[in-house]
């Protein structure tokens, strides 16, 4: 059997670099699988949109498609708007089929990334007076929010840092102002913001400016910027561990505390909600909104909870 197509998922931004960044992910994926079809859309916001993408991949006789989200937590987008999406792309496709991958993190490899943008800003010497500041773009998924900090957590063991802490862009707290003073009342002389983002984009420039004005308010703190993960060959080879599973491993997003199965304080409304599609601006052949088809749900009404299958194979 011929292996399936890679298909890359991002989620869009309005920002051109980071939009940019993301399909020359796609070209250098498509030079490390010559003898695989690779391509790579979006869900909103940027070109091209995922349905272009698969179009793209079936003209060139692609049946059967390994999808990767191009995310590093399993929120939303990961479990609700990507899996409605693929849904929607067998529909218009007859005869393919989909299996989706997880979300890229947290993954030891992400952790080293992490520790080289660490290595960029601060001295090996440096790291025992250093407190780092994880910053993740935020999210109204409780679970979303808990993988961020497990990822500072996995950060500060073993690192001689004299701490990690976890900040948020946007949607949760502890803000990124909010969070730095935090740092200075444990006592942090120096701090190191590293964004958890995968490219450049809106949301880790203002991580970045809002450091820089919280900095200028207090000269006491040596506040320095660390930058996004990047298209490195870490991040590469942990596409296609991702891309590999999707044919050999048992797949399934963290269930155990998902807002849409589990009934949290504040989110009682969304156990078991259908997911749909995102209206991409560049796709006409769909109506417009975030309406779509009701039976891309996320899984855990009722279709079971494996995410990997149960939305689009």
């Amino acid at each position: 059997m011929t292996s399936p197509a890679l298909l890359l998922v991002g989620h869009g931004t309005r920002d051109e670099d980071g939009a940019e960044a993301f399909r020359e992910f796609v070209e250098l994926l498509k030079a490390r699988l010559p003898q695989t079809p690779v391509g790579g859309g979006f869900i909103e916001l940027s070109p091209p949109p995922l349905a272009d993408a698969v179009a793209e991949l079936v003209e060139q006789g692609a049946r059967r498609f390994a999808a990767v989200p191009l995310v590093l937590v399993s929120a939303g987008h990961a479990k609700g708007d990507i899996p409605a999406a693929l849904v929607r792309e067998r529909e218009r496709h007859a005869g393919t089929s989909f299996r989706y991958g997880r979300p890229l993190g947290p993954h030891p490899s992400l952790l080293t990334v992490l520790e080289r943008r660490l290595d960029e800003v601060v001295t090996p010497e440096e790291r025992a007076e250093t407190t780092v500041l994880l910053v993740g773009r935020g999210s109204t998924d409780p679970d979303a929010n808990a993988e961020v900090a497990k990822v500072a957590r996995l950060f500060w063991e073993g690192r001689g840092l004299a701490g990690v802490e976890t900040a948020f862009v946007s949607l949760a707290a502890p803000n990124v102002p909010d969070g730095l003073t935090r740092c200075a009342l444990l006592g942090a002389k120096r701090v190191v913001v590293l964004p958890y983002f995968l490219f450049t984009g809106i949301l880790p420039d203002r991580v970045a400016e809002q450091a820089r004005e919280w900095a200028e308010a207090h000269p006491d703190v040596d506040v320095r910027q660390a930058g996004v993960l990047g298209a490195t060959e870490e991040l590469a080879e942990l596409v296609l561990e991702r891309y590999r599973e999707t044919e050999q491993g048992d797949l399934r997003m963290n269930c155990d505390t998902c807002v849409y199965r589990i009934a949290m304080p504040g989110f009682e409304a969304k156990v078991g909600a259908p997911q749909r599609p995102h209206h991409h601006p560049d796709d006409p052949t769909h109506d417009h909104g975030h309406g779509g088809h009701g039976h891309g749900d996320h899984g855990h009404g009722q279709h079971g909870h494996h995410h990997d299958q149960s939305h689009a194979h």
